[in-house]
């Protein structure tokens, strides 16, 4: 479909507004709860257990949230985690006004990160209900592009906000954001989700059970799915090392380059750009060159761009290297999280998204730990070539797999069919039935 057909889909449009404003608010937190907790125990560590909390509520929550964005309706669900986020977050400056009290923090935190991770599953299972299919790169780009702009304006506008009112009131403006989201929320209409067939969730036994073993079924899609096989295994070695990047890439301006926190700054907004760049790109380069050549593409140029910038000294190379970085990261995670939608039945959307981010970021937390602490005691030149032979082997070895191929979406064959690993036993009919022949379709193998 044409950019302008997109644009003349109202939903979707609103959709878009008030998730970039959204974005805007959330970009806040990153400034304004780290200075917060600083003002108020003057202790980094205390930030780092934050965020480990915050994590670990993250990773449990998408063990399950699959199933419930799956199950239930998928707007009341945003608005929902809106509603709590709302609330949540409004908690935290009424506190501070009245007796600053660290603990309410890690509480937030951790059911703050709840709902984050079940609106983000929700999120991406309602762009399926909002486009059709051949507007799925094309909207996922744009929201990529808002989402960029927003974590390059929002944190330079909490940072002026906090100056002036101090961090709670960046905070206060983080909540409101969700109350813009939750009220735009309530003026959008998705399609219904389209129905399993019968006999997978027919009786509300099975409803139960599906709910209780969602990622279990999300995990099994993408096994049987060689594409997204591929995809799941090699980005959980990339997601292994790149969720630390933003924290090497700022030891080397700080303590390589010896650069202030301006230009630190100055380089991270071009960062931003090279997302927009390239998630406003992504769907004319996946039309014009195809799924594979744009992934393994993307692989190669931050494997380039790593392994210069780790060789480089000036800080012209590095704020280039970093957003050339950025673009690629961007293109293949965008044409990734299209290919899902493309391939997976609605139904399953949710379950198969939690199961993919769960299972490619379980091991990240350990690798940016790890990476940091190799910058911290090698530099960054030893560590960040490792990270360039990584992302080169990936794209290698991404090469013999269907992940090469231009349209695997039209290709995606999940195995000989078998009855769902979620659906009831079929019913054995009456003794008294005359015989017939019955035929089972796997929904999850050979339905798409």
């Amino acid at each position: 479909m044409s950019a302008r057909s997109l644009r003349s889909n109202r939903d979707f449009s609103v959709f878009w507004a008030v998730q970039a404003l959204s974005e805007v608010g959330n970009a806040f937190s990153l400034v304004a709860l780290p200075l917060l907790v600083l003002h108020t125990t003057g202790s980094a560590a205390q930030m780092g257990l934050l965020t480990a909390v915050a994590g670990a509520a993250s990773l449990l929550t998408g063990l399950v949230g699959g199933a419930w964005a799956d199950r239930f309706d998928r707007r009341r669900l945003l608005m929902l985690c809106d509603a709590a986020r709302l609330v949540l977050y409004g908690a935290v400056p009424v506190c501070w006004a009245l007796s600053p009290q660290i603990w309410l923090l890690y509480v937030v935190m951790a059911l703050a990160s709840v709902f984050e991770m079940l609106f983000k599953i929700t999120y991406v299972t309602a762009v399926v209900n909002l486009v059709d299919k051949e507007q799925i790169v094309a909207a996922n780009g744009r929201l990529e592009a808002t989402n960029a702009i927003a974590y390059i304006a929002g944190p330079a506008l909490a940072g002026v906000v906090a100056g002036f009112f101090g961090p709670t009131a960046a905070v206060a403006i983080n909540a409101g954001s969700f109350g813009i989201s939750l009220v735009g929320l309530a003026f959008v209409r998705l399609r219904p989700t389209a129905r399993p067939p019968a006999g997978e969730a027919g009786s509300e036994a099975a409803r139960e059970h599906d709910l209780r073993s969602g990622f279990r079924v999300g995990a099994a899609f993408l096994w049987r799915t060689p594409v997204l096989r591929a995809l799941t295994a090699l980005l959980t070695v990339t997601t292994f090392l790149s969720l630390g990047m933003t924290d090497v890439f700022i030891y080397h301006l700080r303590h390589g380059l010896g650069q202030d926190e301006r230009t630190v700054g100055y380089v991270l907004a071009l960062a931003g750009f090279g997302t927009c760049v390239a998630a406003a790109a992504t769907a004319r380069l996946r039309r014009s060159w195809g799924f594979g050549p744009c992934w393994l593409g993307a692989m190669v140029l931050c494997s380039v761009s790593v392994l210069v910038l780790g060789v480089g000294d000036r800080v012209s190379v590095a704020a280039v290297t970093i957003c050339l970085y950025s673009f690629g990261m961007a293109l293949a995670g965008v044409c990734s999280m299209s290919l899902r939608q493309q391939v997976t039945p609605d139904h399953l959307l949710g379950r198969v998204t939690s199961a993919f981010w769960t299972i490619h970021g379980s091991l990240a937390p350990l690798g940016a730990a790890l990476l940091t602490a190799l910058v911290g005691r090698l530099g960054t030149r030893g560590p960040l070539t490792v990270v360039a032979v990584v992302f080169l082997t990936v794209a290698v070895a991404a090469a013999f797999t269907p992940i090469r191929q231009r349209h695997p979406e039209q290709t995606a064959v999940q195995g000989p069919p078998t009855r769902p690993a979620d659906a009831p036993p079929p019913a054995v009919p009456p003794p008294a039935a005359p015989p017939r022949e019955e035929s089972h379709e796997d929904d999850a193998g050979t339905r798409r």
